[in-house]
């Protein structure tokens, strides 16, 4: 469980990490708008996976699930699908007033999936140390 717990703090972190990297690099690099796309969508990533760990961990605390008993999953799936929605409205919007280009919305968008990539990477890497030695 530790383990766990420190992978997600990893994501976390590395996700605002990366994101203002990401955003810096492109503003040095890119033009405006996939400038934008790229901080936009990194932020509505990260603060997607802010809100997910959040509602995770605070319905599976023994006295919710006690309480909630089989109705836990359909309430963290609704809040699931309500910020899906959201998300999907927020960057129909940007994209369809051309407010960001499409593709620094989808370099900002792979914000989290960089950081899980990484935190697997250096899991394994631990792993493997740890067998080595």
């Amino acid at each position: 469980m530790q383990e766990i717990s420190r992978v997600v703090e990893f994501v976390t972190k590395s996700n605002w990490l990366l994101l203002m990297l990401a955003t810096l690099v492109s503003m040095a690099t890119m033009a405006k708008d996939v400038s934008l796309g790229v901080s936009l969508g990194g932020l509505i990533v990260a603060v997607n996976f802010q809100l997910l760990k959040r509602t995770i961990k605070n319905n599976f605390r023994p006295e919710v699930v006690s309480e909630k008993g089989g109705s836990l999953m359909g309430n963290i799936l609704t809040k699931y699908y309500i910020r899906f929605v959201i998300s999907a409205v927020l960057i129909f919007l940007l994209i369809s007033n051309h407010i960001v280009h499409p593709l620094g919305l989808l370099a900002g968008l792979s914000v989290v999936v960089a950081s899980m990539f990484l935190a697997t990477v250096l899991e394994i890497t631990r792993l493997i140390f740890k067998e080595a030695v």
